[in-house]
């Protein structure tokens, strides 16, 4: 027995949203409306950018949302008037309120980064990468009105040892591989094949929002977890140090094998300096000098006449 087609509210923001929304759209059910966070003004020039998400929308035609408060009469009028059968909710940005969440015949389902119970909130790539894991993936989730409690539905998983995995790169595969849970899932859930499973009490970890300490480079810490550091924060936000006065972001980073006081430059090596830190050492291999681009640490190490004595 066919199953009639869902008419598919989508929230998201960024382009960590964007592969799910374009598996939708590539689907049989409709796709009846796009909510979004209201446009950035980015630059010197303050020019308004517009989500990732609102160009797909603005490219397709789809009716699109914008509102400052999900939760307001107005945007709660709006989505009701969609009539939609299910919410998807990827990186949207908002919390859902009780009253949005009971709009939806079939619900709302979150497409989260990381294997829920582990790392709910808002940073799971990065805190990941921090925490050392073995382990990430996605979670298609049954959303609730706590901090990504809900029942999950399905998970895909991915290795993390195999590789140096960047805070970025991490996003990307995840940002795919999200894509590929939900394409898969939905036509198991129209035909009621998925069960909701509830978390675990054990296990559960937060993932708190990137604060401006997260991003410091501490040399007294292991040269493992600096370059943990490194690599979660990489692109975005980056970690940095201090360097005669200057901020230096640090964005690749090898294990070296000298020693020394933390933060004391050591030698300088063919791919870029050694830096001693609290317990081994580690070989920057490329950094971005304050107001320029990223660049090799050997080229940098280039335009250098004296070596400092230490990072701050």
């Amino acid at each position: 027995m066919s199953v009639a087609p869902w008419r598919i509210v989508f929230m998201g923001t960024p382009a960590f949203a964007v592969p799910a929304l374009e598996v939708l759209l590539a689907g049989s059910d409709p796709v009846v409306g796009l909510f979004t966070q209201p446009d950035k003004a980015v630059g010197r020039g303050l020019k308004l950018l517009a989500s990732p998400v609102k160009q797909v929308g603005e490219r397709q035609g789809i009716p699109l949302f914008q509102p400052v408060r999900l939760r307001s009469e107005e945007s709660v009028a709006a989505l009701r008037a969609l009539q939609p059968d299910l919410v998807v909710v990827v990186a949207y940005g908002q919390i859902l309120s009780p009253e949005v969440l009971a709009i939806p015949r079939q619900g709302c389902l979150n497409v989260h980064a990381s294997l829920l119970p582990r790392w709910r909130g808002a940073a799971p790539i990065q805190r990941a990468l921090l925490a050392g894991d073995e382990l990430s993936g996605v979670t298609l989730m049954q959303m609730e009105s706590g901090l990504d409690t809900g029942p999950t539905l399905s998970q895909r998983s991915l290795s993390l040892t195999d590789a140096d995995w960047t805070g970025g790169m991490l996003h990307d595969r995840l940002a795919q591989l999200g894509a590929v849970l939900l394409q898969e899932s939905l036509p198991l859930l129209k035909a009621g094949r998925l069960s909701p499973c509830v978390q675990p009490v054990e296990g559960v970890t937060y993932a708190a929002k990137l604060a401006p300490q997260d991003e410091q480079i501490d040399w007294q810490h292991s040269a493992l977890q600096i370059k943990r550091q490194v690599l979660a924060l990489n692109p975005w936000p980056a970690a940095h140090t201090v360097l005669n006065g200057k901020l230096l972001k640090i964005l690749r980073c090898r294990l070296g094998d000298g020693a020394g006081g933390a933060g004391q430059w050591i030698a300088r090596r063919e791919d870029g300096p050694e830096v001693a830190c609290g317990s081994g050492s580690l070989v920057l291999t490329e950094v971005q000098p304050a107001g320029k681009r990223p660049m090799a640490a050997a080229d940098w190490l280039r335009g250098l006449s004296v070596s400092p004595a230490s990072f701050g």
